[in-house]
């Protein structure tokens, strides 16, 4: 029976014994799964998932409520189930996920919000404690009144596309039934990002086709670049435009006709593109959607993972729901034309690649997500090479892998840190493809160099 429970928890912790002096070690956990998408304490089980037994398991189960209450806040829902195995008394905890977020541990003089990285729960960023703070009101980062007033800012983009989707001019009423200001005139965030000058400075793309397979192209490491700013259209709008003119389009004769065969799907690139600028966690400062180009793929990398806190690798990509981070913005791009309301978008993406002359399973576009991160993946169809299918499926963006590692080791983290944060799971693997190479070129080092094997070894960027 355990067993079966352990198996079906996809997050979980497990605890000998029940800590009562400090009880912080396994409160925080309570915390992060309610904070997230839930989770479960197994109290009698180690580490190993051998079980060990509880000695008092009616005064643990009483500790184990009083604790709850009296050092998370706000209470969260859970349920404690007294289990037997082997003739061993367990306790299992089911934490489920809450809708008052944050859940803060209170106690000791601190208050922290906890999350879940991997299998260890971690104080939660300032930016996931903002979207936590958004999530406990039951408010969205583009609901939110901004300091920008609508008279200032021009929509000529919207009012285009409006006009070229439903062709009826684009009336002011029409822009508070898209909340996109308030009664007193003010943008929303929705409003203040589809502005032709949009003044949130963070909503960006960066575009850059690289000489190669990766960011090291030698002489010419960059054939071409832009940076955009401005309206969501226009960052739509742009980032196609780059696209067409870095790709080839093939052609083959056939008896009677001509079969043209581009490099990628147009409409798997737009899908992509259009969920990056609307599911992008606008929360995140200081990052920004990149288009990368290289020569075997195309790579769509937004801030912000899943808006419902799973990885999309581990997930049955036909059978997602749509989870909607900035639900204003989604509605607008759905009466503009640009997307489905019933959420479509991966499937779309696959299904336009799969239409391309010479497609074959090598070419199937992946997903990738972190905590904090989405990736997309688009093969090159036309791009011959027998390293293309000896790549994993899920690990094709090496050089985007690499600068996250990077960018997360400013201060030592272990291998196991780094692999989880990332959302890796196999460690081995992990290591060999990516942490050997840049301790290699010494653009990682360890903290303690003359003991590579050691337990405590960490990992720092030079």
């Amino acid at each position: 029976m355990i067993g079966k429970w352990i198996a079906e928890a996809t997050e979980c912790d497990f605890k000998v014994a029940l800590e009562t002096k400090k009880p912080k070690s396994w409160l925080k956990s309570v915390s992060a799964f309610a904070n997230g998408i839930g989770g479960t304490l197994f109290f009698g089980i180690d580490n190993d998932k051998n079980i060990i037994g509880l000695n008092n398991i009616q005064s643990d189960a009483e500790n184990i409520s009083r604790l709850i209450k009296e050092r998370i806040t706000p209470f969260p829902n859970f349920v404690l189930t007294p289990e037997k195995e082997n003739g061993k008394d367990l306790l299992v905890l089911t934490v489920y996920p809450g809708r008052s977020t944050p859940y803060y541990y209170k106690a000791d003089g601190i208050t922290e919000a906890y999350i879940r990285i991997g299998n260890e729960s971690v104080i939660a960023p300032d930016y996931v404690l903002n979207q936590l703070l958004l999530k406990g009101m039951n408010l969205t980062y583009d609901a939110l009144i901004s300091e920008y007033d609508f008279k200032d800012y021009a929509f000529s983009k919207m009012r285009e596309q409006y006009k070229a989707w439903t062709g009826n001019s684009m009336e002011d009423k029409l822009f508070d039934s898209f909340e996109m200001r308030d009664k007193n005139g003010k943008l929303t965030n929705a409003g203040a990002l589809l502005a032709d000058s949009s003044p949130i400075r963070h909503s960006r793309l960066f575009c850059t086709r690289w000489n190669g397979l990766d960011k090291s192209g030698g002489v010419i490491d960059a054939l071409d670049s832009a940076e955009y700013s401005g309206s969501l259209i226009i960052l739509l709008n742009e980032g196609i435009g780059f696209v067409k003119r870095n790709m080839k389009t093939r052609w083959k004769k056939t008896s009677n006709s001509r079969i043209e065969m581009p490099d990628y799907c147009e409409r798997s690139v737009f899908e992509a593109l259009v969920n990056a600028l609307i599911h992008r966690d606008y929360t995140v400062l200081g990052s920004e959607i990149h288009i990368d180009i290289y020569d075997d793929r195309l790579t769509i990398y937004s801030p912000g993972g899943m808006a419902d806190g799973t990885l999309i690798q581990e997930r049955d990509i036909s059978n997602v729901s749509s989870t909607r981070r900035n639900p204003i913005l989604a509605d607008i791009f759905g009466r503009l034309g640009y997307m489905e309301r019933q959420g479509s978008g991966f499937r779309k993406i696959l299904e336009g690649t799969a239409r391309l002359p010479g497609y074959t399973d090598e070419f199937k576009p992946t997903f990738h997500s972190t905590n904090s991160s989405f990736f997309v993946i688009l093969k090159n169809i036309n791009y011959s090479s027998q390293s293309l299918s000896n790549r994993d499926s899920d690990q094709d963006s090496d050089q985007d892998v690499t600068k996250m590692i990077l960018e997360f080791c400013t201060k030592p983290r272990s291998k196991r840190e780094i692999c989880e944060h990332l959302g890796f799971n196999n460690l081995t693997y992990f290591t060999r493809t990516y942490l050997n190479p840049l301790l290699e070129t010494k653009k990682l080092l360890r903290t303690i160099p003359d003991k590579p094997s050691s337990k405590n070894q960490k990992y720092v960027r030079s």
